[in-house]
């Protein structure tokens, strides 16, 4: 497949390099995200620089970045099937730059049993070509993850920390351009209406973002652990969120729902995270949720689902105290216990304080001398003069 992406993105290279006039200047600099690896072998070709932007966070990245490592250690693909329930992923990983008391658990892929799986054999040739970029930045902030961008700058020539960009696009004024959004699915503001109806702190809201999907018996597990907490709920049930059918819904939890509940198809998630009502986030541990609760200063229980969520849940649990994991195989017992304790408990209290500390943290990392609108000006530059 790459191939074909690569002929025809260095056709357009080719194209607008043949087309330079006063009103059209030439491309100088790729900016490329560091999972498409065509952009450093199009610009080697054509004799551009490239410069990556990932969207993910520091630790998410490091974790695809090992995964060559471990699998020249012989941790993976999964040899015995076994592995996956006697323990084995909690096998401690205690060599990755930067990184502390994280296992193989918490690493992208890491389950695999077949060495020849294509996505696992991609993302390790991605992130292992990735290294080639003249620079590379990350949606974070430096007091987030210090140790591991300074694993990172051992990687990458120049390593810059940008975030977290919603709030840069909040100092913004009003304008065409802000009003666009970025949300895949469509959003349903009636929600917010019915949060001002709820007291401060009140209300658990769960989403399980974009594309993670679950099947019909953990959606039921979730759906009752929430009835049984007592808890008001916000509940983004995609249509798609349950594997090969609908989301059905016990009667039980239908009625509860009427009492105490709302439930809708999407919203708009920064909003609703900065809404007094909130006060915890039930969440699959994508980047871009977790980086928003953070913002929000609203603690969290985490359900990752792949990729580098089980990382981020990992550093949100351990790192940053933040979050609460839930078992990959939910029942509703522990979504009851979890939920009463984000939102009622001592450790709900204490994560919902060390959140409000990060939010202030990330609000001074974008601040005019902040790390972040520093490493941006200078993340620019590097695009802007990567060809002199």
């Amino acid at each position: 497949m790459n191939k074909y992406f690569l002929a025809a993105f260095k056709d357009l290279l080719l194209q607008l390099q043949n087309t330079v006039s006063e009103n059209n200047p030439p491309v100088t600099c790729i900016v490329s995200d560091p999972f498409a690896p065509i952009s450093i072998k199009a610009g080697e070709d054509v004799g551009l620089p490239v410069v990556m932007y990932a969207t993910m966070n520091a630790c998410g990245y490091m974790g695809f970045k090992q995964l060559h490592a471990l699998r020249e250690r012989g941790f993976t693909p999964i040899k015995d099937l076994s592995n996956l329930s006697n323990g084995y992923l909690e096998t401690k990983v205690d060599w990755a730059p930067g990184m502390k008391d994280v296992r193989l658990k918490d690493f992208p892929f890491i389950q695999t049993t077949d060495p020849d799986e294509a996505v696992f054999n991609f993302v390790i040739g991605a992130a292992e070509t990735s290294v080639k970029a003249r620079a590379i930045a990350f949606h974070t902030f430096d007091a987030l993850e210090p140790e591991v961008l300074d694993g990172l700058s051992t990687i990458f020539p120049r390593v810059y920390s940008i975030g977290p960009l919603q709030l840069l696009l909040n100092q913004f004024e009003e304008n065409g351009l802000k009003s666009i959004g970025y949300s895949l699915w469509k959003e349903d503001h009636e929600c917010l209406q019915w949060l001002e109806t709820k007291e401060p702190k009140s209300v658990v809201y769960v989403n399980f973002g974009s594309i993670t999907v679950m099947t019909a018996d953990q959606l039921v597990e979730f759906a009752m652990g929430l009835v049984n907490s007592n808890i008001p709920f916000l509940w983004i049930i995609r249509p798609d969120l349950v594997i090969g059918e609908s989301a059905a819904l016990p009667a039980e939890f239908e009625e509860e729902t009427e009492r105490r509940g709302f439930i809708t198809s999407w919203c708009p998630q920064e909003e609703v995270l900065n809404h007094p009502a909130v006060g915890g986030f039930l969440t699959h541990s994508g980047w871009g949720s977790t980086i928003e609760s953070l913002c929000a200063g609203v603690p969290m229980a985490c359900w990752p689902f792949f990729a580098d969520q089980a990382m981020n849940c990992r550093y949100s649990c351990n790192e940053w105290r933040v979050g609460m994991e839930i078992d990959n195989n939910v029942k509703r017992e522990e979504v009851e216990m979890l939920v009463k304790e984000l939102m009622e408990g001592e450790k709900g209290q204490k994560m919902r304080g060390k959140a409000m500390e990060w939010k202030r943290l990330a609000e001074e990392a974008v601040g005019p001398e902040g790390t972040s609108s520093i490493n941006l000006d200078k993340f620019i530059h590097e695009i802007i003069s990567s060809n002199n």
